[in-house]
């Protein structure tokens, strides 16, 4: 049996390849095959959006190819700047034995940086600025083990991880659980989406793109953060969507209860305790005919946060180049999580029973480590930007690239009318 072949020329040309690398130095080649998983994982939602618009005489809209992996870059413009991700909230510090990286992207992660490192960040380093505390981090874990290192981190709740990856439960990236007989079968699936930021909206995403009628439900006290981020990326993945509101206090979770169970599919990106502490209990709308697609960093029995980052590097998708551990792509995680979510999702939605579909971030990473190791390759200069050039073959390593967003996103809350009682 022949070994596996990545698909460089898809690589090359989502954008993600050109943001791998230091900003002063050139693109640098990742493992596995990211780019071939994901053109998989698109074809397997248009070959179910194919069959519903047969039905229906309904065409829908295109999908987009592996550009998605560098779509928010290109709005956001970001760009390789390694050994920190492209965003700069993740970066990765030495160990005894290996790499530590840390996501400091909220004000909440820096604000824990104190009880990480065990004394205060004043006494440390002497200011209280994002830098400082990465000056803290780094002299804190230098006499860390990763694993001692990643433990702490976990014990506070801060998205990490650790290089060489460390050992997780074996598990495949979308467990299924087969629920109850659903009631009825739409030709436009209702999706309803509580998910945030980027891998639950983009597969909620591509399934409006493939027919389905897409409803976001946010709290008014706590919004999407993605809408407070520049460029329109907020408005790629949302345009033509509704967008409802709903405090998850008072009679709100009972507002929300009516509407999933009016839904075909429910997309969530929070951990089970969340909701179910408001009394929705995903297993209980399963059970009664409503699909669940449930995104979490490590799969719902884990309670590890995680971000795109964080979460490529500790399932494996970094590059170790000159004593420094460079990020793959830009939050690569969360793209391809969410194109193997919508997969897994369209399949669902042709099925006669419902499902619990239990998405792991850090095993969908994990997936596209085959084959682990890249071929022998180098890159250079050309008159137009790089090459990646491998077996007599070249390739244009194209910068991210995005699609125009449709329209403008709602404004939150536009559509309560529509959908509450």
């Amino acid at each position: 049996m022949s070994a596996p072949v990545p698909d460089l020329a898809g690589w090359a040309a989502s954008g993600a390849l050109h943001l791998t690398g230091r900003a002063d130095g050139p693109p640098v080649l990742g493992p596995g095959d990211p780019a071939g998983r994901v053109a998989a994982d698109l074809a397997t939602v248009a070959a179910h959006g194919h069959a519903r618009a047969a039905r229906t005489e309904d065409s829908g809209e295109r999908l987009p190819g592996v550009g998605v992996l560098g779509e928010r870059a290109a709005l956001l413009g970001l760009t390789r700047s390694g050994p920190a991700s492209c965003g700069g909230a993740f970066r990765t510090v030495p160990t005894t034995d290996g790499w530590f990286g840390l996501s400091l992207a909220r004000d909440d992660d820096v604000a824990l940086v104190p009880a990480l490192v065990e004394r205060p960040l004043d006494d440390a380093v002497g200011a209280d600025d994002a830098d400082d505390a990465w000056r803290a981090v780094r002299d804190w874990a230098r006499a860390l083990t990763r694993a001692e290192a990643a433990g702490r981190a976990a014990l506070l709740g801060l998205p990490h991880a650790a290089w060489p990856p460390l050992p997780a439960d074996h598990r495949e990236p979308v467990e299924t659980l087969v629920g109850g007989r659903r009631s009825r079968v739409g030709e436009r699936p209702l999706v309803v989406d509580l998910s945030a930021l980027w891998a639950g909206p983009l597969c909620a995403h591509l399934l409006g793109l493939t027919g389905c009628t897409v409803v976001k439900v946010e709290d008014p006290r706590r919004p999407d953060g993605a809408r407070r981020a520049p460029g329109r990326f907020f408005d790629l993945l949302h345009a033509g969507h509704d967008s409802v509101g709903v405090r998850l206090a008072g009679d709100g979770p009972g507002r929300l209860l009516d509407l999933l169970l009016r839904a075909d599919l429910v997309i969530e990106s929070s951990r089970p305790r969340a909701l179910r502490q408001h009394g929705i209990v995903a297993e209980e709308l399963v059970a009664a005919g409503v699909s669940w697609l449930s995104i979490t960093a490590r799969g719902r029995a884990s309670d590890t946060v995680g971000f795109g980052d964080d979460v490529a590097v500790a399932g494996g998708l970094a590059v170790e180049d000159r004593g420094q551990l460079l990020p793959v792509g830009d939050a690569i995680a969360d793209p391809l999580t969410g194109v193997r979510a919508a997969a897994a999702a369209a399949a669902a939605l042709a099925q006669e029973h419902a499902a619990l579909l239990d998405v792991s971030m850090l095993h969908v990473v994990r997936s596209c480590l085959v084959p682990a190791v890249p071929p022998p390759h180098v890159v250079r200069r050309s008159a137009s930007g790089w090459d990646l050039l491998t077996d007599g073959a070249r390739h244009a390593v194209l910068p991210p690239r995005s699609r125009q967003p449709a329209g403008t996103a709602a404004p939150l809350g536009r559509h309560d009318d529509r959908w509450w009682p």
